[in-house]
């Protein structure tokens, strides 16, 4: 008995499903669907089934689930802007790092360096009694970049 009252009640739901039906006026334009057409309207059958709605479940208005459309929206995009963001940041980073072992290995190389003095503007290279100093800052870039 308990079994097939467990059977019937799995099966309720699936049997109140209410047919929807196309009404259609005098004129023969279709003005809607419902279950029950307005008066003045005929009703013509359609292979369409409403489902109820599950206990407990509600159903959303249409300005909701446009709301929610629109935060998900929004929510997308900034994920994808940060995505982008992080990303650039990234290869700004990996640059800095490339490029600060890069000036680390030509200075260790003891190639000729210039550099620009502030005051005039003018190009000089680097004398040999500065080179240990400016490869102790290359290594502090390095250290700095390349984490």
């Amino acid at each position: 008995m308990r079994t097939i009252i467990a059977i019937l009640a799995v099966l309720m739901p699936g049997l109140a499903a209410a047919q929807i039906n196309k009404c259609v006026d005098a004129a023969g334009k279709t003005v809607g669907y419902a279950a029950q057409c307005p008066a003045g309207t005929r009703a013509e059958q359609t292979n369409i089934k409403s489902r109820p709605v599950a206990p407990g479940a509600e159903q959303k208005s249409l300005a909701e689930r446009d709301a929610d459309f629109r935060k998900r929206q929004i929510e997308k995009q900034e994920a994808a802007d940060k995505a982008k963001t992080k990303s650039a940041e990234t290869e700004q980073r990996k640059r800095a790092c490339e490029d600060s072992r890069a000036y680390l290995k030509s200075l260790q190389a003891r190639q000729r360096i210039t550099k620009t003095d502030p005051k005039t503007g003018e190009r000089t290279f680097l004398s040999d009694s500065e080179y240990p100093t400016e490869i102790a800052r290359a290594e502090r870039n390095v250290a700095a970049h390349c984490k």
